[in-house]
Formats: structure tokens, sequence, C-alpha cells
């Protein structure tokens, strides 16, 4: 009796072929179907038999639960599933990009991050800007939504003003959207 063994790497929970190590289980077969209790001897060589792994997927359950499956390919597809949830994680975590201003700004540092915003929206993802008004600042807030209307309108030919700017609590918000 011939069993494929199969390099396990360490994240995977799944035990396979010569790991298993229960008496009885409930073998599924590789479409699917219910194949019944057999002993581990059996499960074996039916895996071995159709040249496929047996996979302990519930070892808790009584009787255990296995599946006869190609384990490198499920492997492969769990792998690729992971991969493209994590992209779509990544997606949507960049969809928003917060620059920081002050009332003091200087120009070349309005410039540095009016530059930076302009390529974020060209790829077409949202910019929040906010100011924080530090201690006396807050006697003339007025002064940091002129800030933040001047970076919308520098801002005016990739992007529109989604949200307006409005004050919580010391600070100042502002969410600019790309043009369609």
């Amino acid at each position: 009796m011939e069993v494929r063994n199969i390099a396990k790497s360490k994240n995977d929970s799944l035990l396979i072929n010569d790991q298993i190590n229960v008496a009885e289980l409930m073998v599924i077969g590789p479409n699917g179907e219910k194949m019944g209790i057999k002993n581990l001897t059996d499960a074996l060589t039916l895996a071995n038999y159709a040249g496929l792994d047996l996979v302990l997927l519930n070892g808790n359950s009584t009787p255990a639960v296995a599946k006869v499956m190609d384990y490198n390919k499920y492997r492969y597809e769990k792998q690729k599933k992971n991969k493209e949830q994590q992209k779509r994680q990544r997606e949507a975590n960049k969809d928003i990009k917060e620059y920081k201003l002050s009332v003091t700004i200087d120009v070349h540092d309005f410039e540095t991050r009016r530059k930076n915003a302009y390529s974020y929206l060209q790829k077409g993802h949202k910019v929040k800007v906010s100011i924080r008004f530090l201690g006396r600042q807050m006697a003339h807030p007025e002064l940091g939504e002129e800030v933040l209307n001047r970076f919308a309108l520098s801002l005016s030919e990739v992007s529109t003003i989604e949200q307006k700017p409005h004050l919580e609590g010391r600070i100042i918000h502002m969410l600019l959207a790309p043009k369609k």
C-alpha cells in the first residue's frame, strides 16, 4: 500500500494520510458523496486507489469526518481565495487618504500636500483634509476654513467637495471626491 506524503506547512490545521490517527472515519468521496463509516486502513486504501489524499476535516465529531480529495489542489484554491480576499481588503483600506494641514501652513508645504492629493484623486480615491486648531487658533476657525477652501479650489479640476468643511471639537474636516 503506497500512501502519498505531502509536506504540511505550519499554518495548515488539517491532517492528511499518515498523520491521521483516528480508528473509524465517516468517509466522503471526491464528488461529495457519503461512502459510509470505514476504518482508517480501508479509507487510506480507498484514497490511494483513487490517487488522491485522505484529509481529516473534523476529528472532534463522532465519528470523525474525512474526505478523499487532491490536497495540493485544495491548498492552492485556499491560498488563491486568501490572496483575493487580502487584495479586496487593501483596496477598501486605501479608499480614503487623509491630509493634515494647519492654519499657518507655508506655501511649499501646501503645494506638496496639494500635489500628493492631486495624484491620489487622479487614481480615483477620496481625500479627507483636516486642520487641528492649537491654543488660541480656536478663536478664529474661519481661518482654517479659508485654508480648506483654498485647498479644494486648487484641486477643483480633479475633485468635487463631497462634504463641506465642518468643525468637530478642535478639528475641522472636509472630504473631496474625484470627478467622474
